[in-house]
């Protein structure tokens, strides 16, 4: 197995572990022990456990991103039922888990956010992504009629994530994706369509 299949089924590893356990509660003998990698490996691929988070921001964005991307950008589907059909999927997915997971980058930012400039840096990358996924769908809507031209798409853009990241976050406490069907309806009818 060479030196980058053996890092990223570490980051693979790493990244379902930590989606679900958090960050500080998933060890490293454990995510090594998961990955099927010896124990001394850990520090051929990685400074720290820290470096690992690093990187796990880039694997998360990355697979995340081309997630939205593929909605997003999904050229047979008009600008508004991208966005809505990217939000469907994702509440599927969160009720197949019965809402436990939430959001892997959102759940990084809750825990090591503050902990960590480098964190912090890497984690505001990711979510100023996201936005600009939101707010070029959000443009193209207006420039095809689909939404009131008025609108602020930045501030829009930004209202969204906020929104579905809180929705999030809810819907882990209350352990259903109640919080995510109220969103969806209150962006795609209401926000949207004013």
């Amino acid at each position: 197995m060479g030196k980058d299949s053996t890092k990223d089924k570490i980051l693979a590893h790493a990244a379902q572990l930590i989606h679900r356990k958090g960050f500080n509660n998933t060890g490293i003998q454990e995510i090594l022990q998961s990955a099927g990698v010896p124990k001394g490996s850990f520090y051929f691929y990685f400074k720290s456990k820290e470096d690992l988070g690093l990187a796990l921001i880039d694997y998360y964005a990355e697979t995340l991103g081309s997630r939205w991307r593929t909605v997003l950008e999904a050229p047979e589907v008009r600008h508004l039922k991208r966005l809505e059909r990217f939000f469907d999927e994702t509440r599927i997915r969160h009720e197949q888990d019965e809402g436990k997971s939430g959001c892997p980058i959102g759940n990084l930012t809750q825990e090591m956010g503050v902990l960590s400039d480098a964190f912090q840096a890497k984690l505001r990358g990711v979510f100023s992504g996201m936005k600009a996924s939101i707010k070029n769908c959000l443009a193209q809507a207006q420039a095809d009629g689909e939404i009131s031209p008025s609108l602020d798409a930045d501030a829009t853009a930004d209202f969204i994530l906020n929104s579905w990241e809180g929705a999030l976050l809810r819907m882990k406490a209350e352990g259903h994706t109640g919080p995510l069907v109220l969103f969806q309806r209150m962006v795609f009818d209401r926000v949207l369509r004013a």
